[in-house]
């Protein structure tokens, strides 16, 4: 079953605590990612069909894996605490910069350093970078034993700033900048209600549904049948969620990936670093604020996550499937998923590293 995060008991060797399922994370997502390029391969019949199943252009086979595999996550939130949460500025404010200053900014930067006479990659790449994680971001952080109430916040930060700011963000870095700065430019047409629209499929749903499962279910059968009965019996689907998507997504774009090597390796790069980078700034600056452990790498993944499914749709809906933006937000999620597992062990190792029995920063005096 899925690993539980405790924010309030230390584990002096996480990583042996693993589930052999959870501890083996890295091995079934390879085998999905796999499953997904080859039968997009082998079958491109079932392309077309997996693409073809849409409803309103959202694609129903992702937002069935996805809200199964957020639903159990989001019911193990205790709601009743986010409000403790709220008055956190060291948590909010600086979640708030990373989110929608450095990282958009950050990943203009690599796009043009690292694809600077590949512009249709160049302008995916940024796109990836203007939509903030609101969904995968609850995986790494549980399994990073992160604090979920403070992720469930984040996420809802993150969603509602995503409506307002993600067109405005998308001139700034495809426009004005490139303009004032002499470079080439691109327009991006998406209008906030697409925007809405898609933050409220992916993440709105397996929300509510979350929060009205906990409500009911310990008014009606009490919180410890919930806690430790009902919720061991759900966490499984959150990996099952997590392997389906993953196999479609890359189902979806199998033919495209495989057939283009080097194009996709030219994407990587700049994504390697900049998770890598997201991640290891974000973390040593929650270090210096004497962030406890789990609000720290709730800080981390928040910040160093993308929203690929809302990258991927603007993409495709402004620029077209076959598009050389559309390669590269798919890319963005083939280069995620390992990225930030990897990150979920290496968050355990700063546990032991850099925090004490109390989750407390070494050398704090809190």
């Amino acid at each position: 079953m899925m690993m539980t995060a405790d924010s309030t008991k230390y584990q002096e060797n996480p990583l042996e605590r693993l589930s052999t399922l959870d501890r083996y994370l890295p091995v079934w997502i390879g085998i999905a990612m796999a499953l997904g390029l080859a039968l997009g391969r082998m079958f491109p019949a079932l392309n077309t069909a997996l693409d073809a199943a849409k409803v309103g252009g959202i694609s129903m086979p992702i937002a069935l894996g996805l809200f199964a595999m957020m639903y159990p996550v989001l019911a193990k939130v205790q709601y009743n605490r986010i409000g403790s949460i709220v008055g956190d500025r060291r948590l909010l404010l600086p979640s708030l910069l990373l989110n929608w200053v450095l990282g958009p900014a950050l990943m203009f930067v690599l796009a043009w350093i690292f694809l600077p006479d590949l512009p249709t990659y160049r302008t995916g790449l940024i796109i990836v970078g203007l939509a903030r994680c609101i969904a995968m971001v609850l995986i790494w952080n549980d399994l990073a034993c992160g604090d979920r109430e403070a992720a469930a916040l984040l996420v809802a930060v993150n969603s509602v700033f995503q409506i307002f700011a993600y067109s405005l963000l998308g001139y700034l870095y495809l426009e004005l900048l490139p303009r004032w700065l002499g470079w080439q430019e691109h327009s991006l047409d998406i209008s906030i209600w697409e925007i809405a629209r898609i933050v409220l499929i992916f993440l709105g749903v397996p929300l509510v549904a979350g929060f009205f499962t906990r409500v009911i279910g310990i008014r009606q059968r009490g919180s410890k049948w919930y806690e430790k009965i009902f919720l061991p019996r759900i966490s499984p689907f959150a990996l099952w969620g997590l392997l389906f998507t993953i196999t479609v997504l890359f189902a979806l774009q199998g033919k495209t990936s495989t057939s283009q090597p080097w194009d996709v390796a030219r994407i990587a790069l700049p994504l390697i670093v900049y998770f890598l980078l997201m991640w290891s700034f974000s973390f040593l600056l929650g270090l210096r604020l004497r962030l406890p452990y789990g609000r720290n790498v709730t800080l981390s993944f928040t910040a160093s996550g993308n929203n690929f499914e809302l990258a991927i749709a603007v993409a495709i809906g402004v620029f077209g499937v076959t598009s050389g933006e559309a390669l590269a937000g798919v890319v963005g999620p083939l280069i995620e998923v390992p990225a930030l597992v990897g990150l979920v062990y290496l968050a355990l190792w700063a546990r032991k590293r850099f925090y004490n029995s109390q989750d407390e920063v070494m050398g704090s005096t809190r």
